[in-house]
């Protein structure tokens, strides 16, 4: 069953020097119980795409121009904003990609967990409190009692990012969405916070809707995976699928880029790719499939002709002209 059905989102931002179109036409469903992937270079739109799932967008700059995000069949875009204050930390939640910004200095980490306790399930603040310091034990803090009274900028990056899912599966919300949720960690805390995310996930039978740069995370988490590149959707379809079968060249591409140390890489090659060239400017139109003057294997259509999003299989789509 399908808990969040995003049609043909289209966001634009109005600056200074034209109109930046962020996202174009993405189209995804997130089902009960299901880790969705969505991977892409930054600036390709992921971040963009699931802030405007909660409305988190400056408005202005940013427009959603037209789409629909339906929600056990409401429309997050046009629901009240009471009923998207109810929604909002109750039943979809998001952990932020930075948490020293994201979480608030001037309370404690104790008082901002409380707070979504105390506006959701209506608990007075002592309940709170004690719920908060039972949710920053779930998360394996130790002495929770003690960090609950302490300040973002006294935790670490990793305790940081604790309080982050602490908070987000306070109200044990059907939909997470997590934004990047290892960045700036080692990679010994990135595994311990992933794997704390997944246990959680389990017990809680939260669907979480992950935006990411790191294919290794999303081979070890994700059940679908959604490649974005300049504001569209280039290839989308099951894990196994999109690793071992990638149709489009900007995915084998980001395959091709994974570091593999002391053995070959997944397409038998030592030397580690790159992908040529950079990301279109968003500004403006531009003929042709956009990713076509990166590509090694443009044709004439492609710099001519937008490719469409092609159903290659039930599970698995692609926009390219070397797939028809």
């Amino acid at each position: 069953m399908s808990l969040l059905n995003v049609t043909n989102l289209r966001i634009d931002f109005k600056t200074l020097e034209g109109t930046v179109h962020a996202v174009q036409g993405v189209d995804f469903s997130l089902h009960e119980g299901e880790t969705l992937a969505i991977v892409g270079e930054s600036g390709c739109g992921k971040s963009v795409t699931v802030k405007s799932i909660l409305k988190l967008l400056p408005m202005p700059p940013a427009e959603i121009v037209h789409g629909e995000i339906l929600y056990k069949e409401e429309d997050l875009l046009t629901v009240s904003k009471q009923r998207l204050r109810e929604i909002r930390g109750g039943q979809i939640s998001m952990i932020f990609q930075e948490p020293m910004t994201s979480l608030n200095p001037v309370f404690t980490v104790g008082q901002q967990i409380a707070e979504t306790f105390h506006v959701h399930q209506q608990m007075n603040r002592a309940q709170a409190m004690d719920a908060a310091v039972q949710m920053l034990d779930k998360v394996r803090i130790s002495s929770p009692r003690k960090r609950a009274r302490e300040y973002p900028h006294q935790l670490s990056g990793g305790m940081r990012q604790r309080v982050m899912i602490a908070m987000a599966l306070a109200c044990q919300p059907q939909i997470l969405i997590a934004d990047e949720p290892t960045t700036a960690l080692d990679v010994t805390i990135q595994a311990q916070i992933m794997d704390l995310m997944g246990r959680l996930l389990e017990e809680f039978q939260t669907a979480i809707l992950l935006i990411t740069h790191d294919l290794g995370v999303v081979a070890e988490t994700a059940q679908r995976v959604i490649v974005m590149y300049a504001g569209k959707i280039v290839e989308s379809g099951d894990v196994i699928t999109i690793f071992k079968e990638p149709l489009h060249p900007y995915t084998k591409g980001l395959l091709e880029s994974i570091p593999c140390l002391g053995r070959r890489s997944l397409h038998g090659k030592k030397r580690l790719h790159e992908i040529r060239g950079t990301v279109p400017s968003l500004r403006g139109s531009m003929p042709g499939c956009w990713f076509a003057p990166r590509c090694e294997h443009a044709l004439k259509k492609c710099q001519e002709e937008m490719p469409r999003l092609k159903s290659i299989t039930d599970k698995h789509r692609v926009r390219c002209w070397l797939c028809e």
